[in-house]
């Protein structure tokens, strides 16, 4: 019983950290980046997205230089001493891709459906873990198809989309803009985030929900067949456990039950051994002939 218990409760943890997500008292911080190589007229080449819990507190236009804050967080940050240095950052961001997408204008790279050419789109992201560390990764994709994915901390690139190929042969290889993409996600996000949380949470503790403008960009979604494997993985995952658990159990049932066989064989043994000491296995019943001539009894 007790087992069982066990297993029980290691299959009701193993569900909590497969399905669960990151804890509720968790902030998130993300730059959302387009490049336009071919805007058209009044639109512009790049613009940013900045987003506190995928809230957008602000959109910024990296060629005009120009801001638009979009909830009374964007009106906030922008009296920080940093709020300078972090838009020159940002048109960092966009000059440094726009010169990136170089290599997409020619034919080869056009979009397949005939729209034109591709918009490149990327998202710098950075988090509180559950041990109070900082994590930080970007996302690249082409009109909002995710094809690239890079973790800040390790510097290792994954393709999941076939157009995100060429940019991933491009860039591993491209030592400054790894170690580019690294520092402002690892740096400048990090301290971005820890200066914005400190008034994020001030205004929650004043109001119930800081109101936010609505996100205009279009957001990237993973390749169906990648969010496919995933999953797959997932309940191949859940299923082996669920496996392995079941072996547990009729192997531990099957040793049980191996044991009470031997322990009643034992018994029976015993009780057998016993009753032939104690009572005789064969009684003996003299004649009557016998009874009257002894002798015959005992030669």
């Amino acid at each position: 019983m007790g087992g069982s218990k066990t297993s029980l409760g290691f299959l009701v943890l193993l569900l909590i950290v497969l399905f669960s997500g990151t804890s509720s008292d968790a902030h998130s911080l993300s730059y959302n980046i387009t490049i336009d190589p071919r805007p058209r007229d009044g639109q512009p080449w790049c613009e940013v997205q900045g987003e506190v819990d995928q809230k957008v507190f602000l959109s910024y236009d990296c060629g005009r230089a120009k801001i638009k804050y979009m909830s009374p967080l964007g009106e906030e940050v922008k009296s920080m001493n940093a709020w300078e240095a972090q838009t020159d950052t940002l048109r960092d961001i966009g000059d440094l891709l726009k010169e990136q997408m170089t290599d997409v204008t020619p034919e080869k790279h056009l979009d397949k459906v005939g729209s034109g050419p591709l918009t490149l789109q990327a998202r710098m992201s950075c988090w509180q873990e559950d041990n109070g560390l900082i994590s930080a990764s970007w996302e690249f994709g082409f009109n909002g198809q995710l094809c690239l994915l890079f973790d800040s901390e390790s510097g290792y690139w994954t393709m999941v989309h076939s157009k995100g190929r060429w940019m991933k042969e491009k860039w591993e290889n491209d030592r400054a803009v790894t170690e580019f993409f690294k520092k402002v996600s690892r740096a400048d996000c990090q301290r971005w985030y820890q200066d914005f949380l400190l008034h994020w949470e001030k205004m929650l503790k004043t109001t119930a929900s800081p109101t936010t403008g609505p996100s205009t960009m279009q957001r990237m979604a993973p390749d169906s067949s990648y969010s496919t494997w995933i999953a797959t993985g997932v309940l191949a995952g859940f299923v082996i456990t669920i496996i392995i658990i079941a072996c547990i159990h009729y192997k531990k049932r099957r040793l049980c039950s191996q044991e009470a066989r031997d322990r009643c064989s034992v018994g029976l043994r015993t009780q057998s051994l016993l009753g032939s000491f104690c009572c005789p296995a064969v009684h003996l019943r003299a004649k009557r002939s016998d009874l009257r001539n002894p002798k015959s009894v005992y030669q």
